[in-house]
């Protein structure tokens, strides 16, 4: 197993994950877009497979310089709904705190690409976590808070315990959600000092665990989970459909009973978004309802899940069900959101 985390095209060369014949368009990938891969997924990937489903989440590719005209540097709309930094809050009863910048690992498929890495900085600072921590104190309408960023399970226990007391001050706040990959790809960072930072505040806590394949279950992933589980935080799933890596009916009915066995609640199985130079791992959205719709009558309902869009553009998640769409000719569609709004979508395949 690799010891340290890869961040760069020669590090990645160098551990065999990446041909040298690359070594200019990743170095191109690299001036654009933030490259890490821990040593638990480096040991995943299988080198001599072009197909392997983890590097192909992980490991950078030349496609991602190709950028459509249909893709977004803000593709789910954050900044229009962002009063103060830190903060989107998009729904009436729910915000986002973006607590940090950066993550564990980046995957090649991120929607906010174009703002997270080390590039960007790290945890919010002191200034600007107090001011959005004031808009979530002001407004009583908000009775969830979801940390992300970047993934908010990188922080450290002590600064976990200092941003949680902090939110247990905000009584109509009641509970806090994390969206995270720590679990399966940094999952020693899942230990006794990091759990109790997160259940010391008195909230409900939910942890979402992002994971796109079964093989990231591994024995020390299945070990994390199992000590946040134990400990009583419940954790729910999300996913990315993927073109190449979970597009199928085997991987996905793995995936999800995967989780299930995992004492994880299947929750999203998000579309791919329309970030800049992700094309190639986008499937069309009728390609995914027949996907989810074959599964329904296969699966347990215990691994049933959402299957949804992000509206381009910050309307929010639409659940992709016949009620959602209208489907028109040569794949445009009406999408309504959340309030009845109705949006034009062009359902289109990404190049391989």
């Amino acid at each position: 197993m690799a010891e340290r985390t890869l961040r760069s095209p020669d590090a990645l060369i160098e551990a065999g994950l990446a041909p040298d014949g690359a070594r200019a368009s990743l170095d191109a990938v690299a001036e654009r877009y933030a490259i890490a891969v821990t040593p638990e997924m480096a040991e995943q990937i299988d080198a001599a497979d072009p197909h392997d489903p983890i590097a192909a989440q992980f490991v950078p590719d030349a496609r991602e310089l190709r950028t459509l005209p249909e893709e977004l540097t803000d593709p789910i709309g954050d900044e229009a709904h962002s009063p103060v930094p830190g903060i989107v809050h998009r729904y009436p009863d729910r915000a986002l705190l973006k607590v940090v910048q950066v993550c564990p690992v980046y995957c090649r498929f991120c929607f906010r690409r174009e703002s997270v890495g080390p590039q960007h900085g790290g945890a919010l600072p002191r200034a600007e976590l107090d001011q959005a921590l004031a808009y979530l104190r002001d407004h009583p309408e908000i009775w969830e808070v979801i940390l992300t960023g970047g993934d908010p399970m990188i922080l450290s226990p002590a600064r976990m315990h200092y941003l949680m007391e902090r939110l247990a001050e905000i009584e109509h706040v009641r509970i806090v959600r994390l969206h995270t990959r720590v679990p399966v790809v940094a999952p020693a960072h899942v230990d006794d000092a990091l759990i109790t930072a997160l259940k010391r505040a008195g909230k409900t806590v939910y942890v979402a665990l992002h994971a796109n394949h079964p093989k990231e279950f591994t024995e020390n992933a299945r070990a994390a989970i199992t000590r946040l589980v134990d400990a009583g935080i419940p954790m729910l799933s999300q996913s990315v459909l993927l073109r190449g890596v979970n597009d199928d009916l085997d991987t996905l009915t793995a995936l999800m009973r995967g989780f299930v066995e995992l004492r994880i609640k299947p929750y999203h199985l998000n579309h791919g978004d329309l970030a800049p130079g992700t094309a190639h791992f986008r499937t069309t959205i009728a390609e995914g309802r027949a996907l989810v719709g074959a599964l329904r009558g296969r699966l347990s309902g215990l691994c049933q899940f959402f299957y949804v869009l992000d509206i381009p553009g910050g309307a929010g998640k639409a659940v992709l069900n016949p009620d959602a769409l209208e489907a028109h000719a040569r794949g445009e569609m009406i999408i309504r959101d959340w309030q009845g709004g109705r949006h034009a979508y062009r359902d289109h395949a990404g190049e391989s």
